[in-house]
Parts: C-alpha cells; sequence; structure tokens
C-alpha cells in the first residue's frame, strides 16, 4: 500500500501518471485508509528511502513523456511487490516545494533527408519514496 501525507494524517493512495494533466505525476486518494500524521510517525519507522528516477527518448513528444511515466510506474509496483509483511510504502516529496515534474528537451535530427524533432524526458527532481515498517 501507498500512502502520502495530507494535512494532518497519511492517506492510503493510488499512482495517477497522466502526461496529458498539467502535474503529470500525481496520486489520488484511494480513501481506503487514513492514519493521523502523529501516530504514523510514532507507528512506522523508515527501513530505507528510494529516489525513482527514468528517462524516455522518442519522436512523438506525448508518446515518449507517457513511455517515462510508464517506467516511473513501473518502478513504483516493483518497489510495493517486494515489500514485507507490515511494510508500506510512503511518497517523502512534498506538493509545492519538492515535487517531480517532467522536464523536456528537444533536438532536431536529420532522418531520411528530413528535418525531424527527437524528445528526450527526464525527472527532476527524484520521486523519493521510502519503506516504512512497524518497530
Amino acid at each position: 500500500m501507498i500512502f502520502r501525507r495530507y494535512g494532518t494524517s497519511y492517506q492510503s493512495v493510488d499512482v495517477n501518471f497522466d502526461s496529458l494533466a498539467l502535474n503529470e505525476i500525481s496520486f489520488r486518494r484511494n480513501r481506503e485508509e487514513a492514519i493521523p500524521a502523529d501516530d504514523f510517525d510514532a507507528s512506522f519507522a523508515t527501513v530505507v528511502t528510494h529516489e525513482l528516477t527514468a528517462e524516455a527518448e522518442g519522436d512523438v513528444q506525448d508518446h515518449t513523456e507517457q513511455v517515462l511515466l510508464q517506467r516511473l510506474q513501473a518502478k513504483l509496483e516493483e518497489l510495493q511487490g517486494a515489500l514485507a509483511e507490515g511494510q508500506l510504502l510512503v511518497v517523502e516529496n512534498d506538493q509545492g516545494h519538492d515535487w517531480p515534474k517532467t522536464k523536456q528537451k528537444m533536438k532536431n535530427v536529420v532522418v531520411e533527408g528530413e528535418n525531424r524533432l527527437r524528445f528526450h524526458y527526464t525527472l527532476a527532481p527524484p520521486l523519493r519514496v521510502s519503506v516504512r515498517r512497524r518497530p
């Protein structure tokens, strides 16, 4: 299960990565579980923190950004699948402070005598996710 802090509580969330959205990397509250922040911090200790990044390069802008988001989501799902009993993931980035955004670079390339655009997407800053467990 993935949690993210909202105000005075940690709430369970679902991944909501969308290349067409203004904020491509987001999490949607699923209302399955909410724990007051003080109780959560007292009950769960950080085991390890991961910084997730991804890259993608391609000829179609939206498709390339979507590939980056799919790669990032796959890494997140891999971490979630490797959780032991009693562990959970917590999104550590703070909205408006160090929230990850996709970054785009374009370059002109010549393909069969025609000028084409090539898109390269990265993520900055990395998505920080910690594994937590009860002590």
